[in-house]
Parts: C-alpha cells; structure tokens; sequence
C-alpha cells in the first residue's frame, strides 16, 4: 500500500520535512516514489504539489495522520483534521502499582507526645 509521509531532513535542531510518496513498510529515508513538497515547522513554509498529491490519493496512497492535517490547512484535502497524538498504555507492572497504592490505607500521622 501506498502512503504519503514526512521524512526529516536539515540539520540538528533545525528540521524540515520532505513531503515525499512511498511503500508504508519502507524506510522514510530510503528510496521514495517522488518528491510531493516540503514543510519548515519553525518558520510556516509549506510548498506542496497540488497536482501531483491528488493524483497519488486517486492511485490509492493514503496520507499519514500529520501529512492529512497538513493538506487540511492547504485546502488539498477537504474534511476534519485527525486526531494524531498517540496515548501510552499502562504497562502490567504499572497496573498492578496503582492497585496496590489505592489498597493500602493511609497512616496517619500521630502528633508527638510530650
């Protein structure tokens, strides 16, 4: 299946992001399809191909979380943005912590005797 991502390039601490058509297995850094625009977080500047983005999505490839909120913004895309923030789960051992924390009754403590 085809997908449609960011893949980071720039120097350390000053990102930019290719906008870039590829395999959903394969590695972002790799070998891509073609080159669909990019996009500076720090400074706003997007440039994407329209033209070429739509005809991708009529080929099949679906655009990443962040990559459809951007063509969103751009008014490529038309709909809501997607919710794309990823929540941790709780791991057993964290669990079974909690538990064991609301179990166990509190001590007070005893005022000092004089």
């Amino acid at each position: 299946m085809l997908t449609i991502k960011l893949s980071r390039i720039g120097k350390k601490k000053q990102p930019t992001y290719r906008l870039i058509v590829l395999e959903k297995a394969k590695d972002p850094w790799g070998d891509f399809l073609e080159d669909l625009g990019f996009y500076n977080p720090k400074t706003k500047v997007k440039s994407f191909k329209k033209e070429r983005i739509e005809y991708w999505m009529k080929k099949g490839a679906q655009p990443s979380g962040t990559v459809f909120n951007l063509l969103v913004d751009e008014k490529i895309v038309k709909g809501p943005k997607v919710k794309v923030a990823k929540i941790k789960k709780k791991t057993e051992a964290e669990k079974k912590e909690e538990a064991a924390k609301e179990k166990a009754p509190e001590k007070k403590e005893e005022a000092p005797k004089a």
